[in-house]
């Protein structure tokens, strides 16, 4: 090889890297350009509960918080923002009339407002009523203590048959169940469990009957001098209506004695 020849090879290397060298230091090619398209998605805000709340919950700022929602989930029983920023001042010191869980939708028809609203009354179905009877408060006419607001019970009245104590020589004492399936509202002033608490005493229970119930069991309260007994039922056996074991259209208690039916006027 003479020299023209090595110098053309030596001044093709040198070119050769410092090409090389320029490449290197721009990074190489340039990144391909990436376009992100979003699609545009309608929302609104809802009004939730911030934690768990029971029944009866006197409702604070700390007890709901917006959060965002699709407007296609929206239902129209849902507190929106779109409805006016005031919306959650309205329901500010409401009571809750059902459970909500942390993050569920609060809804209008389960908070009661106004300065007048009775909580009991507005827990009570359309045409029914709430009355209270007489109960033990250690317990011995009520399941031990353990029966809560919203469990179902029957209600066993006891009574003296006189005739048959006369018979005897001795006081004979006859019960029944006058009531079943019956909702309790409240045990004495309580209407939730306390602070998890398992055991509600009180000298009476608040039950959910209709207008003809009431005075059944207001009759057979007085009838049996006040011997009223709760019994709960299972919550499997809790469904269905309450059901009742004397005649809605008489005036008049029928007890049974030796067989025989006879009528307790009012």
């Amino acid at each position: 090889m003479n020299r023209a020849q090595i110098a053309v090879l030596g001044l093709t290397v040198v070119a050769f890297g410092g090409a090389y060298m320029l490449f290197a230091s721009s990074g190489g090619p340039p990144a391909p350009q990436v376009i992100k398209v979003t699609q545009k998605v309608d929302t609104d805000q809802v009004l939730v509960a911030a934690h768990d709340l029971s029944m009866g919950v006197k409702l604070t700022e700390a007890d709901y918080k917006w959060q965002d929602f699709l407007k296609t989930n929206i239902e129209p029983w849902m507190i929106k923002k779109s409805d006016g920023a005031q919306v959650a001042d309205d329901i500010k010191g409401g009571i809750t009339r059902d459970d909500f869980l942390q993050g569920s939708p609060l809804r209008r028809d389960k908070i009661i407002t106004g300065a007048n609203s009775g909580f009991l009354s507005a827990i009570l179905p359309s045409g029914m009523r709430a009355v209270a009877i007489n109960i033990d408060q250690q317990g011995s006419t009520s399941a031990g203590g353990f029966i809560l607001p919203n469990d179902r019970v029957d209600v066993i009245q006891i009574y003296r048959d006189d005739e048959a104590s006369k018979a005897r020589g001795a006081e004979v004492l006859v019960p029944r169940t006058i009531l079943s399936n019956v909702r309790v509202l409240a045990i004495g002033q309580n209407v939730q469990e306390k602070n998890g608490e398992r055991v509600v005493v009180g000298s009476n229970a608040t039950l959910e009957l209709n207008p003809q119930q009431v005075e059944q069991i207001i009759l057979a309260q007085r009838a049996g001098n006040g011997n009223l007994h709760l019994a709960l039922r299972s919550l499997l056996d809790s469904s269905g209506k309450t059901t009742s074991n004397l005649s809605e259209n008489s005036d008049s208690l029928t007890i049974v004695r030796f067989g025989a039916a006879q009528q307790a006027a009012r």
